[in-house]
């Protein structure tokens, strides 16, 4: 693999192209998964309304579109559509403007791309995975599609170990190769980071109304087709937040300012707390946590890299790590949570043990010492 190499010169000329393009580029997000893995926290939020480092997790992408110049967004919903326009609206208190197209049907990332094409106002559309946190320079990619004059762009993330995902090899100039299923033996580093810069005339070209994959078959179609499909390749910060342990991994990475967001420059730390919420004498809070509004964390307790939704309550003395506690449950004093879930409204009784993995369903009762690891009580 080689790899490009710009000057300063030539890298601020992309920069400047890709501001330029994004006044005239639509932003679309896919919103429309059910969040199964993160269950039972996404029965009722779909996953890109759960509250991540004090915001809905969709709120930092969209700080991010606009941050890079990009105003017009389409949002693809499915899976508890109503919540996402209930809570931005047009987009106007966001400096946005956004529509919401319904996906009755499930259609796949290349039938839930060619779904919006009514609602494309541009040449140009940037489509987003809404189940990634990443921190690469927008205005970059779309700088390097404007400079290649491409079909699609597709930002393209180099990883330590690449053998979990999909592979895209480049050639020297950036041209996309081939798409690569997982391999024991990946021949790059680099994988699909999940944003994609269309030509408006290649999403048109999709097949309207039918389940279709961009990866497996749009992409690899336009390869043999001779279309010109680059990558933009980087090392920015990428996490697919599809897993509880990804979840609170990104979440803490925002606080502590490993992940960008315009909507929390200035305010990165060990740990968020809401002003409305309360923290009882010598509780600890570090890792990144995050605690919410109206929420009450009693003395004594310790919570390492977790997430306290809005009006929980953790008792004195308990231990959460590594874990998620939703909106309203109730932990137990001497309780410890450990890479765990606990859903809305669960009440946890004193002394109980949830690790590795547990995950309790909302409004479920469990005693004192009803669950345990350990042989003491």
């Amino acid at each position: 693999m080689t790899t490009e190499v710009r000057s300063n010169t030539g890298a601020d000329a992309s920069n400047e192209a890709g501001a330029a393009l994004a006044e005239r580029t639509d932003a679309v997000i896919l919103v429309g998964g059910q969040g199964t893995r993160l269950r039972p926290l996404t029965v009722n939020t779909p996953k890109p309304m759960l509250p991540t480092a004090g915001r809905p997790f969709l709120e930092h992408l969209l700080g991010r579109i606009r941050a890079a110049g990009m105003t017009h967004v389409v949002l693809g919903t499915s899976y508890k559509a109503e919540v996402f326009e209930e809570h931005f609206g047009d987009g106007s208190d966001l400096g946005l403007e956004i529509e919401y197209v319904v996906e009755t049907e499930p259609l796949g990332t290349g039938g839930g791309i060619r779904n919006v094409a009514d609602k494309l106002r541009y040449d140009t559309a940037m489509v987003f995975n809404g189940d990634v946190l990443g921190g690469t320079d927008l205005r970059a990619v779309l700088g390097t599609h404007a400079e290649k004059d491409a079909d699609v762009t597709m930002h393209l993330v180099r990883v330590p170990d690449p053998r979990a995902f999909g592979c895209v090899p480049t050639d020297a100039d950036g041209r996309v190769l081939e798409f690569l299923e997982k391999t024991q033996d990946p021949p790059t580093d680099q994988i699909n980071a999940g944003i994609y810069v269309f030509r408006r005339e290649v999403i048109e070209s999709i097949p309207a109304g039918r389940p279709i994959s961009v990866e497996r078959e749009i992409f690899p179609a336009l390869l043999d087709g001779g279309r010109a499909v680059y990558g933009h390749v980087d090392y920015a910060y990428w996490r697919d937040m599809g897993t509880p342990g990804d979840f609170v991994r990104g979440s803490s990475d925002l606080v502590r300012g490993i992940a960008p967001s315009p909507l929390l420059e200035g305010h990165h730390g060990e740990s968020l707390v809401d002003d409305s919420a309360s923290v009882g004498g010598g509780a600890l809070l570090y890792g990144g946590s995050v605690v919410g509004r109206g929420a009450e964390i009693g003395a004594g307790a310790r919570i390492d890299q977790s997430v306290i939704f809005d009006g929980a309550r953790i008792g004195a003395g308990a231990v959460i790590e590594r874990s998620i506690v939703a909106a309203g449950a109730d932990i137990g004093p001497r309780t410890v949570v450990s890479d765990a879930i606990i859903g809305e409204g669960a009440v946890v009784g004193a002394r109980c043990e949830l690790i590795n993995g547990l995950r309790v369903w909302p409004g479920v009762t469990i005693p004192d010492h009803g669950v345990r690891f350990s042989t003491d009580v």
